[in-house]
Parts: structure tokens; sequence; C-alpha cells
């Protein structure tokens, strides 16, 4: 059910930053306070994401220990800690609620889903549960943001660019893009790519990089490229083309994802009782896929670079890819925590490393990583944002087949987004 829609404030209320540019001609102070104020917000979201990835590695190094058979016990038990949590602290939603707060309550972040989701998501991702950190860190940062505007006396555009400003700057600390992260808050708001919320762009931007650069100074990440893939160089044209067909097959692949995705909630949605018997029942189905497919276990950032660099069998590649698929969706649909972003890259990884293997010249870079960005685009409807992450990701220059890809996948996704919250209509946005 979506939040209440909150009576559309007073328009002398609302203050738009194109306004406040406007200004600042005859007064540059003021546009200095609020740089000031979206790179503190920034600065405070990236030591957050630092604290926070410091204590999951710390908790995956403790249970990584554990495999194979005894998977079976130790996620179950894995996702009844889970179930309880969120039982007794609330159910803080997913990426599709924060959608819906910042469509029909002008930006508003709930603060108080915090507990639930920091515990609940650290506990779903250390035990190796298939989804990532991106929506724990969005969400937190993002209430931050509102909590940030409430004290500003903020309203209007001012406080959803607040707010948006501090989900980039959760996205940029993950990815270790900042205008990546920073489109993505923004693009993610719509199954059609509207820049509805302009007003937050330099905000998300600033925000963003002063995330980056303390995440990276904690935790030395985002610096270097995060996987490995082959070299690649752009000298042919043809290229395009395949990157139009690897965009055609990322597609494919999103299809067959969001309806593995919604067979799984019909079928979690059956199951009776409070909220911790689905998330038990989830990690035993996680448990055995992981004894079965170790790859398919946590969300697969070191996962992938294992993709990369072994010479899997095609065979092997596509049915890994499939039980990821299913991994993805039993973790979110049964309850567990975390976002699919970098699970989807993984399984794009997968099957575009799989389709290079059958035909002898393919660049087995540019397969995998057109197919991740297709896959991605098709399910998340991000085609320039993660035309971005996945360039800087990966140090892949030539990021154009990358787009070509992205948007192949964009175009031939289905109709109805796995994001239901995407479906806002520009209309309704402009009436907020």
């Amino acid at each position: 059910m979506l939040p209440e829609k909150p009576q559309t404030p007073d328009k002398t209320q609302r203050r738009p930053l194109l306004q406040l540019f406007g200004v600042a001609r005859r007064n540059p102070l003021m546009i200095s306070r609020w740089v000031l104020r979206w790179a503190i917000v920034g600065t405070i979201c990236g030591l957050f994401a630092g604290l926070y990835w410091n204590v999951l590695e710390f908790m995956i190094h403790a249970l990584d220990r554990f495999n194979g058979p005894t998977l079976m016990f130790v996620m179950p038990v894995a996702g009844l800690l889970i179930g309880v949590v969120i039982h007794f602290l609330g159910n803080p939603g997913e990426i599709a609620v924060i959608v819906d707060n910042i469509h029909f309550r002008g930006g508003r972040l709930d603060a108080r889903k915090n507990p639930a989701m920091i515990l609940a998501s650290l506990l779903s991702i250390s035990a190796g549960g298939s989804a990532g950190p991106e929506a724990p860190l969005v969400q937190v940062t993002g209430s931050f943001g509102t909590w940030v505007a409430d004290r500003l006396n903020l309203e209007g555009e001012n406080l959803r660019s607040m707010s948006l400003a501090a989900m980039a700057a959760g996205f940029t600390a993950l990815f270790g893009a900042p205008l990546g992260g920073a489109m993505f808050a923004l693009e993610i708001l719509h199954h059609e790519y509207v820049l509805e919320y302009y007003e937050a762009l330099l905000p998300a931007i600033i925000s963003s990089c002063a995330s980056y650069l303390v995440f990276a100074g904690i935790t030395r990440l985002g610096i270097a490229p995060t996987w490995h893939f082959p070299s690649y160089h752009l000298d042919k044209i043809d290229d395009f083309a395949l990157a139009i067909l690897y965009g055609a097959i990322g597609a494919v692949a999103g299809w067959i994802f969001i309806a593995i995705f919604r067979g799984c909630d019909r079928l979690f949605a059956r199951i009776p009782g409070p909220i911790y018997v689905r998330t038990t029942f989830a990690g035993l189905a996680l448990g055995g896929l992981a004894a079965i497919l170790p790859l398919t276990r946590y969300f697969g950032h070191d996962e992938l670079d294992a993709v990369v660099s072994t010479n899997f069998p095609a065979f092997f590649l596509l049915v890994l890819a499939l039980a990821k698929m299913a991994a993805i969706s039993v973790t979110v649909t049964g309850g567990w925590r975390g976002g699919f972003i970098i699970p989807l890259f993984f399984t794009g990884a997968c099957i575009g490393k799989a389709v290079s293997s059958f035909i002898p010249g393919l660049n087995p870079a540019l397969a995998m990583i057109c197919t991740m960005a297709a896959l991605n685009a098709a399910v998340t409807r991000t085609p320039i944002s993660t035309t971005l992450l996945l360039a800087k990701l990966t140090n892949l220059s030539p990021f154009t087949p990358i787009l070509f890809a992205s948007l192949m996948g964009f175009f031939l996704a289905p109709k109805a987004p796995l994001i239901t919250s995407q479906l806002k209509s520009q209309p309704e946005a402009l009436a907020d």
C-alpha cells in the first residue's frame, strides 16, 4: 500500500534551486552556504557508508568459514534472526518504498526504519544473501538528508533535493562513481527516462563527490576499478552492432529475471505466519543453492572477478546465471534485505561470457560488460547511470558501446517495471 499523499504545500513556500541560483547572482554567499550544506551531508554519508562497509566485511569474514552442507543450517538460522529483527523493529521496506516516498511524501524518508534496515541488511548480506548493500545505504543516507532538511526548515523541492543528494551519496559510496551515483539516484525514480527532479542534480553531484572522497579514504575502495576485465579497445564500427546484440540478449535475460522474481514473490506471499517464517524458508532455499553452487552466495562484489578470470564452460555459466536469478529473487521476496544491482551485474557477466565463448574471436570483455548493462537497465530502467557506473567499475574508457547496450535493454524491457512505484506519471509529480 502506498503512503498517504500529503496536501500540496503552498507554492509560496516552495523555493526551487533554480530560483535560488538567481538570487545567488546578487548574493554569492547564499550559493556558498548551499554548496557547503550539500558537501557536509555527503561527508557524513560517506563516513556512515565507510563504517557500514567495515562492519559488513568483518561479519562476512566471520561467516565465510561456513560452506557446503553446513549452509543448510547456518542460513536458515540467519533467516530466522532477520525475520525476528523485522518483526520487532518494523519492516524497513525496499527501494520501491524509497521511490514512493520521493514521489508521494515530498522526498521525506523515515529515519525510524533505520535500525531495522541496518541490522537486517547486515545479517542478510553477511550470511550470504544474494542482495547488496545499496538499498540499506540509500535508505539510511536518504533519511539523514531528510533530517538535515528538517533542521534547516526546508520545504518543497529544497527538502526533496536534500534527501536526493543524500541518497546519491549512498549510491556513490558503494559504486565509487560520483556522477553515476548522482544520476542513478534521480534516474531510478521513473520507468521512463524523465529527469523530473532536475533541481536535485547539482546537489546530488556535490554530495556524491564529498561522499566518494570520504568513503575511498576509509575503505580504499572506488579508486581503482572494482573488477578486472580483459583489455578492450574500440577500433571498429562492427562493435556497435555487437553491443546492440548483447543489449538484446541482456533484455531477454531481464524478462526472465522479472518472471522468476514475480513467481517467487507469489510463492512467498502464500506462506502464512509472521515474517520470520518466510525469512527462515528463504534461508533454507538460499543455503541449498549455495551448497550446490557456491558462487550464488553473497552479492557478487568479489565473486564476479572469479567469473571474469576463470575459464568456466558456457553451459555452467548459463546455469549459474539462472541460479543467481533465483537466489536474488528468493533473497528479496523472502524478506531478506539488500539491493539487486551488483547481483544483476554478476548475472549479466555470466551470460555475456557464455555468449562470447560460443563464437571464437569475440571480445569477452565487451560481451560481459554490455550484457551486464542491458540486464540492469532492463530491470531498473536506468540506462544512463548504468553506463556511467559500469564505465567506472570496469575501467572501460570507450563507454559508447555500453550506452548502446543499456539503451537496448531499456527499450526492450517489459512495459510494467519490476519496481512498480516507477510508474508515477509526470503530471502527478508536477502536482506535488
